[in-house]
C-alpha cells in the first residue's frame, strides 16, 4: 500500500512539472506572428494595419506590394525576401535596412525560425 501511494505521488509531481512552462509545447508560427507581428502586420489585406500584409513575402521583391507606402530605404533595398534574409532583418532591422519603418523585430532566434516558415506557408 505505501508502495502504491509513493508511486501516486511521484505521477502526481511528474504530472505537475510537465505542465509547467518550461514544458509547455512551444507555441507554432502562426501563434507567434499573430502575437509578435500581428499588431503591425496581418497575413491578407486588413484595414489600419501599419505594416504591410506579408502573405506571399517570402520569394517577393521588398518595397513592391501595391497599396503599401513603403519607405524609401525598403524600396531601394535591393532585397528580395528568402528565409536567410528575413532572418536577418527580423533580427534587427534598421541594420538590415536602414531608413525602414519596422523598428522592432523579434529577438528569440527559435521564434523567427517558426515565424519564417509559417511566412513561407502563406503563398
Amino acid at each position: 500500500m505505501l508502495r502504491l501511494i509513493a508511486r501516486s505521488i511521484a505521477l502526481a509531481a511528474c504530472a505537475a512539472a510537465l505542465a509547467t512552462p518550461a514544458f509547455a509545447q512551444a507555441p507554432g508560427g502562426e501563434s507567434l506572428f499573430k502575437q509578435q507581428c500581428g499588431v503591425c502586420h496581418s497575413i491578407a489585406p486588413a484595414p489600419g494595419k501599419m505594416g504591410p500584409p506579408l502573405k506571399g513575402v517570402v520569394g517577393r521583391k521588398a518595397g513592391t506590394l501595391p497599396g503599401y507606402a513603403y519607405s524609401t530605404a525598403m524600396k531601394g533595398s535591393g532585397i528580395t525576401w528568402d528565409a536567410a534574409k528575413l532572418e536577418t532583418y527580423l533580427a534587427k532591422p534598421t541594420t538590415v535596412v536602414p531608413g525602414t519603418k519596422m523598428m522592432i523585430g523579434a529577438a528569440n532566434p527559435a521564434q523567427r525560425t517558426a515565424i519564417i516558415a509559417y511566412l513561407a506557408t502563406q503563398k
